[in-house]
């Protein structure tokens, strides 16, 4: 292994810690969001509940598709290609289980970057919670693939 593999396999584990922090606090954040439930009209602090929640999921999914997925394409000696392909590529390989889920997620993503209007916000919040277990299970099976690489620390891993 060369140093730059070794440097690019501590980058990868940092941002597998951060990923897995994230996603905790997405975790709870949907709990929290789904105690509120459905209703007509909201306080201030249940619309921030869901600001918050939705910032939380935008973050996770950044940080799972942009920072560890392109890492991982980096050790795995790939050409750099869009985004798309990148991800039907990755489920090929099972680094993922569903390309087109983390399309939807990436879209959501996008929408939730590009509301203003908190009403709006609180009607992506189903989707949002819908996607969430998507986000998971991806990062789920993404973890199972860096395992069996050996590119993660045991000290990272959420299952020791």
């Amino acid at each position: 292994m060369t140093a730059i593999e070794q440097k690019t396999i501590d980058l990868l584990n940092q941002n597998w810690v951060l990923l897995l922090r994230s996603l905790e606090t997405l975790n709870l954040s949907v709990i929290k969001a789904e105690s509120i439930g459905e209703k007509a009209d909201y306080s201030f602090e249940e619309l921030e509940t869901f600001d918050s929640l939705t910032a939380k999921f935008s973050r996770t999914s950044d940080i799972f598709t942009q920072k560890v997925i392109r890492t991982v394409w980096i050790l795995l000696h790939e050409e750099t290609m869009p985004f798309i392909d990148l991800l039907n590529m990755a489920e090929k390989i099972g680094l993922v289980s569903s390309a087109d889920k983390l399309l939807e997620i990436r879209d959501l993503r996008n929408q939730i970057a590009h509301e203003y209007i908190p009403e709006a916000i609180r009607k992506l919040i189903p989707d949002v919670i819908e996607l969430f277990a998507e986000l998971s299970h991806n990062v789920q099976i993404a973890g199972k693939f860096l395992m069996k690489r050996k590119w993660l620390d045991k000290e990272v891993t959420r299952d020791k």
